[in-house]
């Protein structure tokens, strides 16, 4: 991996490592001083938001570590398996706040269920992205004992020569 790619990928992480934090800043403080006015959930959906930014910033920090290893040439080792198993948890946890959103926000839609649907939808997709993630990991697997045998046979083959 070239290091303009990992410098480029690590200034979008630091933006929307960013993002989360100033969203969750402004969540807290909408909490402290905003009341709400009966139409909205508001305080629940507040302190989903604020838990939907804590499982982005989960995924961005697990993914930060996981460039590390890619350029030190080490991502193809046990260690890398937390930190991609870290991203597959942090992704099903946003599956599970959206469709916590999902729910609180339903009884407003009784005249349009459609919204409910799409939403419950998305969290599904998000759900598939999670799975997508574990196909990766297991191509990870295979990878990782790809290399410990090429390795042990190279050892040999060392002894012999």
């Amino acid at each position: 991996m070239g290091k303009l790619t990992v410098r480029a990928l690590r200034a979008v992480l630091v933006v929307v490592l960013a993002g989360t934090v100033f969203v969750q800043a402004l969540m807290v403080w909408a909490l402290a001083t905003d009341p709400e006015d009966g139409s909205l959930p508001l305080t629940p959906l507040r302190l989903l938001t604020i838990l939907g930014m804590v499982t982005a910033q989960v995924a961005l920090g697990c993914v930060w570590r996981l460039v590390a290893m890619v350029r030190r040439g080490t991502v193809f080792s046990q260690a890398a398996f937390r930190y991609v198993d870290g991203v597959i948890g942090a992704i099903v946890a946003a599956a599970l706040v959206w469709f916590a959103v999902t729910v609180l926000n339903a009884p407003g839609q009784r005249d349009d269920p459609g919204v409910t649907v799409i939403m419950g939808g998305v969290g599904v997709a998000i759900l598939g992205i999670a799975l997508i993630v574990l196909v990766l990991r297991m191509l990870l697997a295979r990878a990782v004992a790809r290399d410990v045998e090429a390795a042990r046979m190279q050892a040999e083959l060392d002894e012999v020569i």
